[in-house]
């Protein structure tokens, strides 16, 4: 018997994946998601399960909303959620997510990585989109698993199932990241206490321009990227008797993003800047005292990332100071540049055609985006061990981040066929780790 005859059924994997489409949560707000994780994980049997701060380094988080919006999530997801769960006091406050530990004795420690939460758009229903056609459509108007994060989990829990009802000697860890549309959760994980014995680290997305079948073993040239959230802050005054008595944050915003768009270019990469969610609530009659805006800026490198992250700075200050107002500004969120491990690479491209339903297998493709895997990624390849970013194609109509987004779920048991055959590998062939 081979790892593969441990896989799930395509109806088991359809089933968690569906039951997970149905009730999608943004990120630091994956209360019911994660509570119905770790219902499945206790239900698989594993040796541990961390949650909440056992599970990551909080004081990492980037983007955790206010106390208010946490809170109702919070109870709509008790109110939803049919039983008891003591996990709900461990992740109340936005300390979602979760690690998952198979402890099978002396051996490598295998990682695989996998994002939860939702995005903030209405799914589609035209009867010719299959959530809605087969009954398992958001019933969280408003939100929607539109990047394929309801197969990803799908793919962790499917890859524990697989892999515990096998035989090998190693610990394989599951890390359930929340936040990875906010680009908020990666940091805390990979600064969490589950990340120091992992000597292998797998990231593993759906899609990524692959159809049905085909398999991408390494992904680099993602971008890396900075969110800002900025308020200026002015004196109101009446803008027809007294102008000159206001500092106006509108013009101190309007001098800020247009500089902001100006920043050169730099002769080491690419880069990349964009303002977007303006606020102000002033009348037209009045010097606006408050603007609220993002910026997010992306580099090549983390490096070029950072120049641009200065010159942000500067700029939001230098605008401030221009027009007499105040600024403050905070990062809500961040990924790093790092690229696939060769090695790693090569290992799954050698074991991948081994998998009932793969058609290609694609060694390299270049991200382009931004990702936060990167910070497990890099913490792994930083201390001697290997990592990679691996594609599980599928032919899914509608594009990400749209409403008529969707997994073909054939490609389940593609991706948890792969995951397990890698980490089996890993156990049974260790690449050499320092």
């Amino acid at each position: 018997m081979t790892v593969l005859d441990n896989v799930p059924s395509r109806r088991r994997l359809s089933s968690l994946r569906r039951a997970f489409h149905r009730y999608p949560e943004p990120g630091w707000r994956e209360f019911y998601t994660t509570v119905r994780i770790v219902d499945e994980l206790e239900s698989i049997g594993v040796d541990e399960i961390a949650v909440g701060p056992a599970a990551l380094d909080t004081a990492k988080r980037l983007g955790v909303p206010d106390t208010e919006e946490l809170d109702e999530w919070f109870q709509e997801a008790k109110d939803r959620y049919d039983g008891q769960s003591d996990v709900f006091d461990a992740i109340e406050g936005g300390h979602t997510g979760a690690v998952a530990v198979l402890d099978r004795g002396d051996g490598p420690t295998v990682g695989l990585r996998v994002d939860i939460d939702a995005l903030p758009v209405t799914e589609s229903e035209d009867p010719a989109h299959v959530p809605a056609a087969e009954g398992f459509r958001s019933e969280n108007e408003g939100y929607m698993h539109a990047c394929g994060h309801d197969a990803h989990i799908t793919f962790g829990l499917g890859t524990i199932e697989t892999l515990q009802r096998s035989d090998f000697e190693g610990t394989l860890k599951v890390f359930f990241q929340p936040a990875e549309e906010l680009l908020g959760g990666g940091k805390a994980m990979a600064n969490g206490p589950h990340i120091e014995d992992v000597d292998y680290m797998i990231g593993t997305h759906v899609g990524l321009g692959q159809p049905t079948g085909g398999v991408v073993a390494g992904a680099r040239g993602a971008l890396a990227l900075n969110r800002m959230q900025f308020e200026f802050s002015g004196t109101q005054a009446h803008a027809g008797l007294a102008p000159n008595q206001g500092d106006n944050a509108l013009q101190a915003f309007l001098t800020a993003a247009e500089n902001l768009y100006g920043i050169p270019r730099h002769r080491e990469g690419v880069t990349r800047v964009n303002v977007g969610q303006v606020r102000s609530e002033n009348g037209t009659n009045v010097i606006a005292d408050r603007v609220q805006a993002q910026v997010e800026v992306r580099g090549e490198t983390t490096e070029l990332m950072g120049y641009m992250r200065d010159s942000v700075e500067r700029i939001l200050e230098s605008a401030a100071e221009m027009h007499e107002c105040s600024v403050e500004y905070t990062t809500i969120g961040e990924s790093i540049r790092h690229d696939s491990d060769p090695e790693l690479v090569e290992l799954v491209t050698g074991v991948a055609d081994d998998v009932d339903g793969v058609s290609e297998v694609v060694p390299w493709m270049e991200m382009g985006s931004s990702e936060d895997v990167t910070y497990l990624l890099k913490a792994v390849s930083d201390t001697g061990g290997y990592s990679t970013l691996i594609g599980i194609g599928t032919s899914h109509p509608g594009d990400y981040h749209t409403p008529t987004f969707d997994v073909i779920e054939d490609s389940l048991p593609i991706g948890v066929g792969i995951l397990s055959t890698v980490a089996r590998r890993l156990f049974e062939d260790p690449l050499s780790v320092d």
